[in-house]
């Protein structure tokens, strides 16, 4: 399966699986996966895991990319789409590496990082939806939700 599939497939089951619970209801269900020379990473769960895909990551430019599937329980409609973005890690000294990992932010996120906290100053590039990286797409999210009739 092509990583941009895959990850519309686990932000699908999410939202169909949340949508079956409510009848009235827009589910929105995203996941994130970080693809580095066809290597999908997702998350790590274990100190030595994060250690291994940072330092697989360092001096690289890989893709992260979110499945952002929403449905709505009323009608059955349902979209999805994945978001891709560019990421360019400059070198990470093993130091910098076990430093980020003990403080366990990395152990539940794709990749083994998280943009929005220390990892920000491995990025020296980012290429696209920068709220892909660190979450959710919300500029694709607020195109999606216009097409169910939502305005923000």
């Amino acid at each position: 399966m092509k990583p941009e599939n895959l990850a519309k497939f686990f932000a699908q089951s999410k939202a169909k699986a949340v949508a079956t619970h409510y009848r009235n209801a827009i589910v929105i269900g995203a996941d994130t996966i970080i693809v580095h020379q066809n290597k999908i990473y997702g998350k790590p769960y274990t100190k030595q895991k994060a250690i291994q895909m940072l330092k697989e990551l360092s001096n690289t430019t890989h893709w992260a990319i979110t499945g952002l599937t929403v449905v709505d329980s009323r009608t059955g409609k349902i979209i999805s789409k994945a978001v891709k973005t560019k990421v360019a890690f400059r070198k990470i000294h093993l130091d910098e590496i076990i430093s980020y990992v003990r403080t366990g932010e990395p152990l539940h996120m794709a990749g083994a990082y998280g943009l929005w906290g220390k990892a920000a100053m491995f990025a020296k590039k980012v290429e696209g939806e920068y709220c892909n990286v660190v979450g959710l797409p919300l500029c694709e999210l607020s195109v999606i939700l216009r097409k169910f009739g939502i305005k923000l």
